[in-house]
């Protein structure tokens, strides 16, 4: 019986004890709003409404009238710096480190605001310097990839080495930018004249990641320069089995280097056996030229044709209309030719590159994309090869 009178007492009692709660903290939530000033909610509905400039100017109006309020002026110093203003968001975050009154948390988290504030201000010197006192602290991991990023855009990759190793743990390896930026310096080697050098370099990028395609690129490179033309052939044929979509990128360098060495049909036979396998109009290209070269421009047309039968693609077709302009009449070329500016003008867009992580596009091949600095971001292809349909 007495546990039955309980079960009855005590859910109204937990009721009354959680009522009792909720209305301390809406009293309390009440009287900390009553404190904020108007200003903040002007400012913070500018921020919603995507009015930057008139938020800042919002916030800017409290930090007079209340100097103190450490959060707020962090908020604006980042919104200075994402505006640009990288002078303001600097003298702000060094106002905050001047102050006595600041927790040790807030002491690191100004370390590193005004570190991104330096580094998009270009100052990379002393954003190293800020970055570096951060080791031993709870913003370690992200300092060290903004210091990454430095060593990079200062092309510094000795220490771009250093700082991905460190980095590297069970969720990211850092191996392709660590391969890369040994090839990063094994060119650097070439430009000084340094081939042993900068073999070592690309010898150090192969046992780091043993698919770093142009590791072996650069080393067939080397080879050629230096007379070794069946060493150079070798390294670039191992690209075959690294990763075979980059054949594209090495096939003009294959043809020269059988071509010095006086067995031109074997580079064409090769190419067109990467061609059977591995689909490329830039491989097209690079057969054709060689076709024109040694058997002619009829054969060479022959094969062109077969291969847009086989594999249409509006630049295969705009490089088919170059080589009939060779053999169209005189009264039939004005046609012909406003045929090839009307294709020309429409795949300027496909003759080109792109990265596969930001879309930036350019008419040569890089490894390191300018636009959003990814590694082996873009396709060794041109852009698709629309379809003829």
């Amino acid at each position: 019986m007495d546990m039955e009178l309980w079960w009855l007492v005590l859910p109204p009692l937990f009721f009354g004890m959680g009522w009792l709660a909720a209305r301390i903290d809406i009293r309390q939530l009440l009287r900390e709003t009553r404190k904020l000033p108007l200003a903040y909610y002007k400012g913070l509905n500018f921020l919603l409404n995507e009015e930057q400039d008139k938020a800042i100017a919002e916030f800017a109006e409290i930090i007079k009238s209340d100097p103190h309020s450490v959060d707020l002026n962090f908020a604006l110093g980042s919104m200075f710096r994402r505006k640009g203003e990288h002078e303001r968001a600097i003298l702000i975050h060094q106002n905050l480190l001047a102050r006595n009154d600041i927790s040790a948390e807030q002491r690191l988290k100004g370390q590193y605001e005004l570190a991104l504030d330096f580094v998009k201000a270009g100052l990379f010197d002393r954003a190293e310097e800020m970055l570096q006192k951060l080791a031993d602290s709870p913003y370690a991991r992200t300092a060290s990839q903004q210091l990454l990023d430095i060593y990079q855009l200062e092309k510094n990759w000795e220490k771009a080495i250093e700082t991905a190793n460190r980095l590297a743990d069970g969720t990211a390896s850092f191996q392709n930018e660590v391969a890369e930026f040994h090839c990063e310096m094994a060119q650097r080697d070439i430009a000084n004249s340094q081939p042993e050098q900068a073999r070592g370099n690309l010898e150090k990028a192969l046992q780091i990641h043993r698919k770093c395609v142009r590791a072996n690129m650069l080393l067939g490179d080397i080879a050629m320069a230096a007379g070794e033309l069946d060493d150079a052939i070798e390294h670039w044929k191992r690209i075959e089995n690294q990763d075979p979509q980059y054949l594209s990128l090495v096939g003009s360098r294959l043809m020269e280097a059988y071509k010095q060495a006086g067995r031109p049909a074997e580079g064409v036979q090769l190419l067109r056996t990467y061609l059977t396998s591995y689909p490329s109009l830039d491989i097209v290209d690079q057969v054709f030229q060689a076709i024109s070269e040694l058997d002619g421009l009829d054969t060479a047309k022959e094969f062109l044709y077969a291969e847009l039968r086989r594999n249409a693609s509006l630049l295969g077709l705009r490089s088919l209309v170059e080589v009939e302009l060779h053999y169209v009449a005189a009264e039939r070329r004005p046609d012909l030719e406003a045929v090839r500016n009307l294709l020309h003008e429409h795949t300027k867009k496909l003759a080109m590159y792109q990265c596969q992580q930001c879309g930036f596009r350019a008419r040569q091949y890089y490894w390191h994309c300018p636009g959003c600095a990814g590694w082996e971001s873009y396709l060794p292809k041109l852009g698709g090869g629309a379809r003829v349909t």
